[in-house]
């Protein structure tokens, strides 16, 4: 047996993408703690397609109506993250992310007493249910006296009241993004002690995203490599673990038999938490794909997995009555390969309710 092919098939498992018997977007955040979202089109489609039948609008109802929360979370990005979770993760990994933002804090020339005189002007606005723009609120921070010149330093005076839990995501309203209070938004957030906080993150990282490492959970959260050990301590009598490569992987203790389906497709957010839920990615892509997807970032966003391998990358271009998905392929697909993609691709349609039309190519060198 092919141990990373092994790997990917269990992570695909565990985190909902292969079979789910989640039901709603919330449900799906709730499971993987988080999910990053700084894209959002392709966030709202890494749930989408860890439920049955949800479309695009489902996800959008759900992120309006504050089942489902955006906000700095990890590493630093925004994250999807529930009402229940949001007190908890930010008083954990915040103080990481401020960490990484200090330098940028020092050359903006924002300090302690800004930060405080912003978070006051933002929460005063805000209250009573209000929900504003950033352009609104920049308006806000100016008429108290704030300097906001520059998308970059109202971008750290907006991040740093999601990190200090005074902002969270509000409804969009067309198709702005707005803020809203935290306290409003997430009445009923739970608090854990830290000790508490750092075994519920690791239980449940290991449990949707295993098998994966203790260097992988660090990465993914951000935390110290001391922390995730210390979390993973104190649940890893509920996991099991098995030695690959001299790397040491946990996983879930009781892994249910699932119906092995191949060749299986998938079309993944180059942030999809198949990607961004590990340090290590050799059990999902092989070292000549890797060079090829390093740096994409934002350039193409989406990859191709084909029985849990990146094979390739494809970018779709909305129209008003279609949309059209461009795959580029490392290798030739087989004919049953190329039915798969096929049957995942008219299932991405299903999810945005408009037809698809495929255009495909094969990397130069593909085989």
């Amino acid at each position: 047996m092919n141990t990373h092919l092994d790997i990917a098939r269990r992570r695909l498992h565990n985190q909902g993408i292969t079979e789910t018997t989640l039901r709603k977007p919330s449900d799906v955040v709730a499971w993987l703690v988080t999910v990053q979202a700084q894209d959002f089109a392709g966030a709202k489609w890494a749930l989408g397609l860890r439920l049955q039948g949800a479309t695009d609008d489902d996800i959008d109802r759900a992120f309006a109506d504050g089942s489902i929360l955006r906000t700095h979370l990890m590493r630093p990005t925004w994250h999807f993250v529930t009402p229940a979770d949001i007190r908890w993760m930010l008083a954990l990994t915040a103080p990481r992310v401020h960490a990484v933002n200090a330098a940028m804090y020092r050359k903006l020339e924002l300090d302690g007493a800004i930060f405080k005189r912003s978070n006051a002007a933002l929460a005063k606005a805000l209250q009573g249910g209000n929900q504003l723009t950033r352009d609104e609120l920049r308006e806000v921070l100016h008429t108290a006296g704030i300097v906001t010149a520059g998308e970059l330093r109202m971008g750290y005076l907006m991040m740093r009241a999601e990190l200090d839990g005074i902002v969270c995501s509000g409804a969009r309203r067309g198709k702005q993004f707005t803020y809203a209070l935290l306290d409003e938004r997430a009445p009923h957030a739970r608090t854990l002690e830290r000790d508490e906080a750092l075994a519920e993150l690791a239980s449940r990282y290991f449990m949707s995203r295993g098998p994966a490492t203790v260097q992988d959970l660090a990465k993914w959260s951000g935390l110290t490599t001391a922390d995730a050990r210390r979390g993973l301590e104190a649940v890893k009598a509920q996991l099991r673990n098995e030695t690959v490569d001299g790397q040491t992987y946990w996983f879930p203790a009781a892994t249910p038999a699932t119906k092995e389906v191949s060749p299986a497709a998938y079309l993944l957010s180059i942030y999809d938490e198949y990607m961004s839920g590990y340090k290590d990615r050799s059990a999902i892509v092989d070292t000549g794909h890797a060079v090829m997807l390093s740096g994409l970032g934002n350039a193409l966003r989406f990859i191709i997995v084909v029985d849990g391998q990146i094979v390739g990358t494809w970018r779709r271009t909305l129209g008003k009555d279609a949309v059209t998905i461009e795959t580029n392929l490392f290798r030739r697909l087989t004919q049953a390969e190329n039915r798969a993609v096929e049957v995942v691709a008219q299932r991405y349609g299903e999810f945005l309710n408009l037809p698809v039309f495929i255009t495909a190519q094969t990397a130069k060198d593909g085989r």
